[in-house]
């Protein structure tokens, strides 16, 4: 597999990365086995770049990609995010981008992963009572330390980012993007070129609709947290079915899986985009892997765009999207 730069600091990762989130937490029950062995097998397959956070779980995320990696530390690029406070209960307490904050979650997320360094250290949502500023400066003090390589925001907006990187380059800005949720398009894209900050795809098949594998609510299990979204919600999810059908029509014309294809036409859009599908099972994550050995044609990537899909698709990404900085 080929690799792409992630900024101008020396991040290089495998060009389809693995969201492990879905392995311990929200999409459905949890085999930890078919996880580790999802994980080896990504780096059979040339995947470098793993992507955690200390909430997913909570916590026991990070412990599981830190145990599949342990002896393999140097063959990864490892991801993981702070800042979605959660209790051992499960319980979620809001988000905390304080200074204090920061320094505890990059010990205890070090200490889980079993490593001394992370790679690529991202602030997961906006604290919006702390400024950027302060919580950057915080990452920038354990980047001289030694404990984090890169830094990386999600969700957050572009002028966000340009306060930011004014006080220590960013690496990567990791939000949802898709061909259901094109909006990083209009701003932030423009925003991160100019600053030489790449830009990590989460949720690139659109949390499985665009994968042709979801055809109505209930193909979900019900301790599914997808249940909860608006798109999948019953008076949406049939027409969002029906969006993804005309993509899935366009990847067996080309003879390859609906999430191969969608894949590929992620990483035309720039080479300086990563996507990082989530799965938990080794047949999802080869065929997420094919995408990588395919490039769409002109006529086909017109074909898709002329779709309009995000412009058509029904209900928002998140039931409260209060937390996403726009």
């Amino acid at each position: 597999m080929l690799k792409r730069k992630l900024g101008r600091q020396g991040l290089v990762v495998s060009e389809v990365g693995l969201g492990c989130m879905g392995m311990s937490e929200f999409y459905g029950s949890r085999d930890d086995t078919e996880s580790l062995a999802t994980i080896h097998r990504a780096l059979e397959l040339g995947v470098d770049f793993f992507d955690t956070a200390d909430m997913y779980g909570p916590f026991v995320n990070e412990e599981l990609v830190g145990k599949a990696l342990a002896g393999r530390r140097e063959q990864a690029v490892i991801a993981t995010k702070f800042g979605n406070v959660r209790g051992e209960d499960g319980s979620f307490r809001g988000i905390n981008g304080s200074p204090e904050y920061v320094r505890t979650c990059i010990d205890a997320s070090l200490r889980r992963l079993r490593t001394d360094y992370i790679d690529l250290y991202y602030q997961h949502r906006l604290d919006k009572q702390v400024p950027i500023e302060e919580t950057v400066g915080a990452l920038a003090e354990a980047v001289k330390a030694g404990k984090l390589r890169f830094l990386g925001l999600s969700e957050m907006s572009a002028a966000t980012v340009r306060r930011a990187h004014a006080v220590h380059p960013i690496s990567a800005i990791q939000t949802e993007y898709s061909l259901f949720s094109r909006e990083p398009e209009r701003e932030l894209f423009p925003t991160l070129r100019e600053l030489g900050i790449g830009f990590v795809a989460y949720s690139p098949l659109a949390r499985g609709l665009l994968s042709g594998a979801i055809h109505r609510n209930t193909d979900l299990a019900a301790t599914d947290r997808r249940q909860l979204f608006p798109r999948f919600k019953p008076e949406n999810i049939d027409r969002n079915v029906a969006l993804a059908a005309r993509v899935v029509a366009l990847a067996e014309a080309r003879r390859v899986s609906p999430s191969t294809f969608v894949l590929a036409w992620v990483l035309a859009q720039g080479s300086d985009i990563v996507p990082i599908p989530g799965t938990k099972r080794r047949t999802y994550l080869e065929q997420n892997c094919a995408a990588a050995g395919i490039t769409l044609t002109h006529a086909e990537i017109e074909a898709l765009d002329s779709l309009r899909l995000h412009a058509s698709v029904s209900g928002e990404r998140y039931a409260d999207m209060s937390s996403i900085d726009r």
